[in-house]
């Protein structure tokens, strides 16, 4: 019979086997085996020889690759760089000002020293990847060696070092069992061209799956102002991040290299009813085509469209990685950003051009089109020669939030950014639901999501099921805590499917949808001009702006009167943080806004968005072009802010 001998124990560690089977933990010479097990934990764990596999027994074990190096923590003196100051997004900069030396190390190694008290740092789990650009190879693996210098005892790393940022923050709230790692470095300059000679970024998510807030940035920033010295274990090996597994190092550090978009598709596959769009998908009159732009979205579209859904293979445009997204022989120029200016291979195929406009016949053209940018967390939604604003995309979601299971009880709150048009607002007056309305950063979207959670914040109101959105094409709920591109696409199959239950009936299509939303809201016209790449007058005209405001209240301005004027400052509801200068807003007393604000997102030089909205009632008229309904509001705005004689720009670079 069997005994309390407790053999089998030492002999599964030594092993490295990851199994073990003695029965139910119910009779004693069962629990020795268990106790056992306890005891070598205890005794080895203190030398960081020995851990709890968990979810991940199958991959480590006899199975983890056993790698040999140096784990010699090595304090190598360095300087500030002027400069490193995290935007909306992180840190942005040519991809050759990242290579300069050390430029990189001091803001990792400023990032783990802003983690307060070293709190889940020493012993943790970090997250690593990025986007595929020029240089995330390289930049991950000094990022490893700096993380294993600093205490970090496992790495994880998405195949291919690629993550989608929305997969990224799945990851971290999801994988083994949810809230595992302290945090994630993202390297990613979302939208911006990748290269040598182009963009790169890095950014900072922390435990809860989210962008670092403002403390933490400005923390990150703090020390890169005086930083003196990093941490690296220059001998600790490459990983081969192309190969799917445990990476043993030392019998101490654990990396895992793993399928980059299961975790993202496992929770998406809880969100939706993949089985009502898979029943979309196979209509004969229906047909969908989704642009890839060669960033990080390849696999997630093919996983998610054509093994998952069902769709046809040829349904993918781009669909795989590149560095440089294409680069500047390809139709988008490299440019990986998901609008009417530069997807122009999709609106080619969904038969408008850069304004929206109709091209052609609608013969043979796609019903639905959809776009992700270089990280896949902003997305463009196109019908059949029909353009959907990014705007008017989130107020239709939170019309139809019903029909989208994770919302199938409704909303409780919602949030758009400042300059994103006032189109949701009208949908949560109609549902009695809360609007917020917070600077551009998704970031700020964060503390409603985790209002009322007890580790967070506990005792304040509860948001959730939350739907938020800005008009820089970014749309998401509180599944994860970044925007996300699939999401947004899903979410629109979803509201497709529930339209077009009975496969008899004629198609309703996104036109329709639209369109039936207006009737019920009235009209949000709404465009956003971009100067990107300025490099003089910016301050000069934020500041004479901030100035005027406080003589328009009143004034009338070309048949309009203006209600309010100010720069925009946001007291946070949930943790009652404040911040200012956020953008000029202008409010005319028709519901006309002017907004302009100074973006972060960009490498070099400055860029100026100008946003215009105008706003139509359910009887007006609504199919006119939004680009002719705000043309008065455009040189209104540059009369008032002088632009074109303060920057020397006579034209926008982008229109949207």
């Amino acid at each position: 019979g069997e005994t309390e001998d407790s053999f089998i124990a030492d002999l599964v560690v030594g092993l490295r086997t990851g199994q073990i089977k003695t029965g139910a933990p119910c009779r004693s010479e069962r629990l020795a085996k268990y106790n056992q097990l306890i005891r070598i934990e205890e005794e080895l764990a203190a030398e960081g020889r020995c851990s709890f596999a968990g979810e991940g027994f199958r991959t480590m074990g006899m199975s983890a690759t056993a790698l040999s190096g140096s784990l010699e923590v090595k304090t190598l003196e360095t300087q500030p760089i002027p400069g490193q100051a995290p935007g909306t997004s992180g840190l942005r900069k040519k991809t050759k000002v990242f290579m300069e030396k050390n430029y990189l190390q001091n803001f990792v190694q400023s990032t783990f020293d802003a983690q307060a008290d070293g709190i889940g740092l020493e012993g943790g789990t970090l997250v690593v990847s990025g986007d595929g650009r020029y240089w995330n190879d390289k930049a991950i693996q000094i990022i490893i060696k700096m993380a294993v210098g600093n205490g970090v005892k496992n790495v994880w790393v998405g195949n291919d070092g690629l993550l989608s940022t929305p997969a990224a923050s799945a990851v971290i709230r999801n994988r083994e069992g949810g809230f595992v790692p302290f945090g994630g470095f993202i390297l990613s300059a979302s939208h911006n061209p990748g290269g040598l000679d182009e963009d790169f970024g890095i950014k900072f998510n922390c435990e809860n799956g989210g962008p670092a807030p403002e403390k933490v940035t400005e923390a990150i920033f703090a020390n890169t102002k005086s930083i003196s010295e990093y941490k690296i274990c220059t001998g600790f090996p490459d990983i081969d991040i192309k190969k799917n597994g445990c990476y043993m190092v030392d019998d101490k550090i654990r990396v895992d290299v793993f399928d980059c978009t299961d975790d993202h598709v496992a929770l998406l596959s809880k969100v939706f009813d993949f089985k009502a769009i898979k029943k979309l998908i196979a209509r004969a009159d229906f047909s969908l085509v989704y642009d890839s732009m060669n960033g990080v979205q390849g696999p997630y579209a093919k996983r998610v469209l054509v093994d998952e859904l069902g769709a046809d293979p040829k349904c993918l445009m781009n669909a795989i990685p590149l560095e440089d997204f294409g680069g500047h022989s390809s139709p988008s120029h490299g440019h990986a950003d998901p609008n009417l200016t530069h997807a122009v291979e999709l609106t080619a195929a969904m038969g408008i051009n850069k304004l929206g406009e109709r091209v052609g016949p609608p013969d043979n053209l796609p019903d639905f089109g959809a776009a992700a940018d270089g990280d896949a967390d902003r997305n463009m939604i196109l019908g059949k020669q029909w353009f959907v604003s990014p705007s008017d995309s989130l107020a239709i979601i939170a019309a139809n939030a019903k029909s989208i299971p994770f919302f199938a009880d409704g909303l409780k709150g919602c949030a758009r950014s400042m300059p994103t048009s006032g189109a949701l607002d009208l949908v949560a007056k109609k549902k009695k639901i809360p609007c917020f309305v917070t600077p551009t950063g998704w970031k700020f979207f964060g503390n409603l999501m985790d209002s009322g959670d007890e580790k967070y914040f506990p005792g304040k109101e509860s948001y959730v099921p939350f739907l938020c959105g800005e008009e820089s094409f970014g749309t998401g709920s509180n599944h994860v805590r970044e925007k996300d591109g699939m999401w947004a696409v899903l979410a629109w199959l979803q509201i497709l499917a529930s339209k077009n239950k009975d496969a008899k009936k004629p198609l309703v299509t996104v036109e329709e949808i639209t369109k039936a939303h207006w009737k019920e809201y009235g009209r949000n016209y709404y465009c956003r001009y971009d100067y990107e790449g300025v490099e003089k007058g910016t301050d000069e005209m934020m500041a004479g702006l901030v100035e005027k405001c406080k003589d328009l209240p009143g004034k009338e301005m070309k048949g309009m009167t203006v209600k309010s004027a100010e720069s925009f400052e946001y007291t946070d509801p949930v943790d009652e943080s404040v911040s200012a200068n956020q953008g000029i807003n202008i409010i005319f007393t028709d519901g006309s806004r002017i907004v302009f604000r100074l973006s972060g997102t960009g490498s070099s030089g400055a860029t100026v968005r100008l946003y215009l909205e105008k706003y139509e009632g359910p009887k007006g008229e609504l199919e006119s072009s939004q680009f002719d309904v705000v043309k008065d509001l455009a040189a209104l705005a540059l009369e008032i802010s002088d632009l074109p004689n303060l920057t020397g720009r006579t034209t926008p670079t982008v229109i949207t």
